[in-house]
């Protein structure tokens, strides 16, 4: 097809900015059977996009998001960084995943991957062929956000029924419903209307460089095993003298409240801090922050163990144990572990 004629003096149309997509499965892909569609086969089928962005896909896996390990992530941040530094650069990525561990990811990723392009992970709560399924508007509308300028320098987010999360805030909470994410503490950073990508506050300025990794996982050994611990009536000790003996070098408690726990529990966490391991004090309530600030039983009764015991801020427990798996890889001190609860976005 021959390119339409310049009028004199008229400037080139601005070439369309590229946005690689990475595929990993999940239920945007899936349409039951055991048969799942493919990356290329999810852009194909939006033809809009064409006047959007440059689109380019590939394949990194086809799975369901409980199927994603910890190999998988590293391989996956190793595949962005590699694509951050070619020649031909895309302007963001788009990984599409699978919802039940969407926001996992998505906080791995904003943590080890830096750079000024975004990266919005998104799904589908409907199966690609249902009646009513969401995940061509998802797709086509973290398109659209890549390809936005104000898309970038805010890391990893992830958009779902219009709206954008930002990693650390995100999480699902509710099994079906399209609505099913929600950032119980900070709301959303931005929504997609039909005619605008719309942020909440102005893009980061970036006259001071990129935002930057905090961890380098390409260049660190096998995550540490850190446990996640729920806390509930009649909770003992079982669980947690488990973990630890299975190596665990962290434990994340999922506590009740604002992070407590069983006097059993209590007992089982101060063998734990004896023996070197690092205690993280989430909560399972679903919003609300467990600091170091306010007077806490378990972090009052583990002060005087070996291992260091932090509370989480806002993280809940899921995530606090990513962050935790993290810093430990990288060897930091406690002090640091306590700060980053806090300043990790």
């Amino acid at each position: 097809m021959l390119a339409a004629p310049l009028v004199r003096g008229q400037s080139p149309a601005p070439a369309l900015p590229r946005v690689h997509v990475i595929a990993t499965g999940g239920t945007i892909s899936n349409i039951g059977g055991g048969g799942r569609r493919t990356g290329d086969e999810l852009v194909t089928a939006i033809p809009a996009l064409s006047g959007i962005a440059r689109v380019t896909v590939e394949q990194f896996s086809n799975v369901a998001s409980g199927a994603i390990s910890h190999e998988m992530w590293r391989d996956l941040v190793g595949r962005i960084r590699a694509l951050q530094s070619d020649a031909d650069a895309p302007a963001g990525f788009v990984v599409t995943h699978g919802t039940d561990t969407m926001e996992e990811t998505a906080f791995f990723l904003n943590l080890t991957v830096g750079g000024c392009t975004p990266i919005i992970v998104t799904g589908a709560m409907r199966q690609a062929n249902a009646v009513g399924a969401d995940g061509p508007a998802n797709l086509f509308n973290a398109i659209r956000v890549v390809a936005s300028p104000a898309g970038r320098n805010r890391g990893a987010m992830v958009l779902m029924n219009d709206e954008l999360f930002a990693a650390r805030d995100v999480t699902k909470s509710n099994t079906t419903r399209l609505n099913a994410f929600s950032a119980p503490d900070a709301g959303v950073v931005g929504v997609t209307d039909p005619d605008t990508v719309i942020f909440n506050s102005a893009a980061p300025d970036t006259s001071g460089g990129c935002r930057r990794a905090l961890f380098d996982v390409t260049a660190s050994g096998a995550l540490p095993r850190v446990d996640v611990i729920y806390a509930h009536i009649g909770a003992d000790s079982v669980l947690i003298d488990a973990a630890v003996d299975a190596g665990a070098k962290g434990l994340v408690i999922a506590g009740v409240g604002r992070g407590g726990t069983t006097p059993a529990q209590g007992r089982a966490l101060r063998r734990a801090s004896g023996r070197g391991v690092v205690v993280a004090i989430s909560n399972r309530t679903g919003s609300g922050r467990v600091g170091a600030g306010f007077p806490n039983a378990v972090l009052d009764t583990l002060s005087a163990g070996a291992g260091a015991t932090v509370g989480t801020a806002e993280l809940n427990p899921q995530k606090a144990r990513i962050l935790l798996m993290l810093a430990l890889a990288a060897g930091k001190r406690p002090g640091e572990i306590a700060r980053l609860f806090e300043t990790a976005r």
